[in-house]
């Protein structure tokens, strides 16, 4: 098994129609795993979620895959969700590259092909960074609202990376404004009372997210795999200025799409049905016309 890692099954099911076990690191740490199977699947996806928020989040998401022949895995990346240890923080800075790797080259086994990759806000910088790394290749990448770079202030972000070496995992709350993930109440009053959401964030995995966002957008002339970007012109999480610096980095490829959604907040796939709607009939033309490749 691909580096190391270690699967445990459950034995009761989790959240709705998806089933639940646990993979294990290299390094001990345990992740837990999601799966939406679909017995007439035709292809299949794994998804990353973002800073503070789990796997159970993206339940529409893989039924809305699962209807259109995929199957769908996900995670809870390490220090968030079900998964142990504390919140939002690393050992090593490319902890979470490392995990992604393993848990896609496990997925891909289990297939028999690679499944499609997408990520969204830090797992989707997670996502990128782990491909322009060479550490996986998917055959399709799709990024909703990339975190490539953050709105913090320069000065800030010479604190985290100071922080991340005196004081690597201090708790500090990460300040993301929730009425900026959508324009749907709902949406931010669920995340607000999840208690596997988290406000926390670690001066390592700020330090990361800082450094990994600028050196993916100074590579983005490497993509290699033909890729799909989706990102809120509204963004109050991630200043959508990197998704659009990273789009004309990549053009010269011509394996990157963009669509850039102006009036959409952060979660793209949780906006109100109408920008939902958009960005949905975006995701499943590109996965169409892309299908061949």
């Amino acid at each position: 098994m691909g580096r190391h890692a270690r699967v445990e099954s459950t034995a009761g099911r989790g959240e709705a129609d998806d089933a639940s076990s646990w993979m294990t690191m290299a390094d001990g740490q345990r992740l837990y795993v999601r799966d939406w199977p679909n017995a007439s699947a035709h292809n299949a996806v794994l998804i990353v979620h973002g800073l503070g928020e789990h796997s159970g989040r993206y339940e529409t998401l893989a039924k809305w895959f699962v209807s259109h022949g995929y199957a769908v895995r996900s995670y809870d990346q390490r220090g968030h969700g079900r998964s142990p240890g504390p919140r939002a923080a690393l050992r090593r800075r490319d902890d979470l590259l490392s995990d992604l790797a393993t848990v896609y080259e496990r997925y891909a086994e289990e297939l028999g092909k690679q499944p499609v990759l997408l990520g969204h806000s830090m797992g989707g910088l997670v996502a990128l960074r782990t491909v322009l790394d060479g550490r996986i290749e998917p055959p399709r990448l799709v990024l909703s609202s990339p975190a490539l770079r953050a709105f913090e202030a320069p000065w800030l972000k010479r604190l985290a990376a100071i922080l991340a070496r005196v004081a690597p995992n201090l708790p500090l709350r990460n300040g993301l404004p929730l009425d900026g993930l959508s324009h749907d109440e709902k949406v931010i009053e669920a995340y607000r009372n999840d208690p596997l959401c988290t406000r926390w964030v670690t001066p390592r995995m700020a330090d990361f997210i800082f450094r990994a966002g600028a050196s993916s957008i100074a590579d983005a002339w490497r993509l290699r795999v033909p890729t799909l970007l989706l990102a809120a012109g509204s963004d109050r999480l991630a200043d959508p200025s990197g998704s659009r610096d990273f789009a004309n980095g990549a053009w010269a490829t011509k394996l990157l799409t963009s669509r850039f959604f102006d009036t959409l907040y952060h979660e793209l796939f949780n906006e109100t049905e109408t920008g939902r709607h958009q960005v949905l009939a975006q995701l499943s033309e590109w996965l169409r016309r892309t299908a061949s490749l």
